[in-house]
């Protein structure tokens, strides 16, 4: 691609660190959940809560991503357009994620870190108890949509990104 200007190459670069960043930090939130899972009590209720920390760091980043895009058509020079099918389905895409992470994710992680302090709070289990607090069956529900929210958005993301690398429609 020709050079188009250098506020146009400061904004491309400001898009991709904030991309970079943003979504960064929620990729791999599986992985911290496993962690949590796996730790569980106090330790556990920490990794979620740190995740939990590192996604709105990571969100304000996401949310500004379309700003910079916008900024990066209107200054192309007519290089790029808004009715470019990669344009066009990149905001969409990313629309449609928004709805998933707010529907299921954000909403999800809050009852989730909820039932976490209310277990680590109650304690150990007596041992007379009858299985496992019905938080954890809570808990297991929770961490399924989280995980199948999650893997949606990932690919996702790789499908805006094969959108901005190939420009089809460009």
């Amino acid at each position: 691609m020709r050079h188009i200007s250098t506020l146009y190459d400061i904004l491309l670069v400001i898009h991709l660190m904030t991309a970079i960043v943003g979504f960064g930090a929620v990729f791999l939130n599986g992985v911290y959940g496993a962690k949590a899972k796996a730790a569980g009590g106090a330790v556990g209720l920490g990794i979620a809560r740190a995740n939990l920390d590192v996604t709105k760091i990571g969100e304000y980043l996401i949310y500004s991503v379309p700003v910079w895009g916008i900024l990066l058509v209107i200054t192309s020079k007519k290089a790029w357009d808004f009715s470019q099918m990669w344009i066009s389905l990149s905001f969409l895409l990313f629309i449609v994620g928004l709805g998933i992470s707010h529907g299921v994710l954000l909403r999800n992680a809050k009852k989730m870190d909820a039932l976490m302090e209310e277990l680590v709070s109650a304690g150990p289990a007596p041992a007379a108890a009858g299985g496992p607090p019905p938080q954890v069956a809570q808990l297991e529900a929770l961490g399924k949509q989280q995980a199948m929210a999650g893997g949606v958005l990932n690919v996702l993301l790789i499908v805006i990104v094969v959108l901005m690398v190939f420009k089809p429609g460009a």
